[in-house]
């Protein structure tokens, strides 16, 4: 009931009354990254949704034109099929996949770009969304649009990602296990926490219409999705994604067969950004855990990122026969490439693990002193209040 309560009390946001019932507040001392524009939900109030920079109902002018919208929707659609007909036009040699390069040589290395046109797709797709959706928001509420930092977070993922899958790391990643590992290092440990710190959820539902608004409310809010966003699941869910693929024969497979390979990329950047959105809490969520609690999350997840990599560096024998298959006459052997992303996963990992939990008592700190000062800002009226007693 807790998130039908949150989707009745957005979705049926026709009239202005039902905006006035949402109540307005300074975002809760449980966000990673404490701002004034986003929705979540706070403090002890479970079920209630809190829009931070909203205040009150929204003018005729702010709420959204359905010519307008109509225009927008044929405009992306437009640049989408633009985009996806440039890069059907694309050479073939260059979107192709698994194809043996030959040493990485500077700088010609640097131009060994793998284009693959879903990939390039998602994110045109991505990037042009994201740019009409602040757009919609700015316009809209110009006192308060989507916080550019948040913008740059969430296009700075999709860079990430970019490189990780379209660059001469996608080029290399089938000759060397190690070029492979910081792959998936980039998309489980630098994409996922940028793309939410964007938080698209929130700036989906500012600049969606009622009736979009309340399925999203709908999506964010099912049992399936509350499922697999509770955090021992998500955290459940991250460690098996990195076991059960660098552990079975499905690694392998996947070096060999590209839409497998596809599918892993797909559950590793599934799997981080549900593991993350607990620990960045910048969307709404049925599950917010506090700082003392994210802290405990991120530590947990050291040990078992840390015994991973050390379990790949000191198998005794070279795991995934692909590398011993694909007859490179140049480079470190396959064990010692097998050491070298071992470690790579090992201390990589653990550092990222480490920047995150400083980055969270670094907001618990923020938070606090916030607390304190409403706190005292409260008392302050108060004793303004009291009448002066007289002699």
């Amino acid at each position: 009931m807790r998130g039908r309560a949150i989707g009745r009390d957005i979705s049926s946001s026709r009239d202005s009354s039902s905006w006035t019932r949402t109540r307005h507040v300074s975002c809760s001392a449980s966000d990673l990254f404490p701002c004034r524009e986003h929705v979540h939900r706070g403090g002890g109030m479970r079920g209630v949704l809190y829009r931070c920079a909203w205040r009150g109902a929204p003018s005729p002018a702010e709420r959204p034109a359905p010519r307008q919208n109509a225009s927008v929707m044929r405009r992306t659609i437009r640049a989408v099929l633009v985009a996806a007909s440039a890069l059907s036009a694309l050479p073939s040699t260059a979107l192709a996949h698994g194809e043996t390069v030959g040493a990485p040589i500077f700088p010609a290395v640097l131009l060994a770009w793998r284009l693959e046109p879903l990939v390039l797709l998602g994110l045109a797709t991505a990037t042009i969304g994201w740019a009409i959706l602040s757009r919609r928001v700015a316009a809209r509420h110009p006192g308060h649009p989507h916080p550019a930092w948040r913008s740059a977070a969430f296009l700075g993922g999709l860079a990430v990602l970019a490189v990780a899958l379209t660059s001469p790391i996608e080029a290399y990643e089938g000759e060397l296990f190690s070029v492979h590992m910081l792959q998936h290092m980039l998309l489980e440990l630098v994409a996922a926490p940028l793309l939410l710190l964007g938080a698209p959820a929130t700036l989906a539902l500012r600049a969606a219409s009622p009736s979009v608004r309340g399925r999203l409310l709908a999506i964010l809010h099912s049992r399936v999705v509350s499922v697999l966003s509770f955090p021992l699941l998500a955290w459940i869910l991250f460690a098996a994604v990195n076991w059960g693929w660098h552990f079975s024969s499905l690694y392998d497979q996947a070096l060999e067969t590209p839409w497998l390979h596809d599918i892993q990329h797909l559950t590793f950047l599934g799997a981080a950004l549900l593991f993350w959105w607990p620990v960045v809490g910048a969307d709404p969520s049925r599950w917010r855990l506090p700082h003392p609690a994210r802290l405990f999350y991120l530590f947990l997840a050291m040990p078992q990122n840390s015994f991973l990599g050390i379990a790949l560096m000191s198998a005794p024998t070279a795991l995934y026969p692909h590398y011993l298959t694909n007859l490179r006459q140049w480079g470190p052997t396959p064990m010692v490439d097998q050491n070298v992303g071992g470690m790579l996963m090992w201390v990589g990992g653990d550092v990222v693990f480490l920047l995150a939990m400083g980055l969270v008592v670094a907001a618990w700190v923020r938070a606090e002193d916030r607390r304190t000062a409403r706190a005292d800002e409260r008392e302050d009226r108060r004793l303004a209040a009291v009448p002066p007693r007289t002699e």
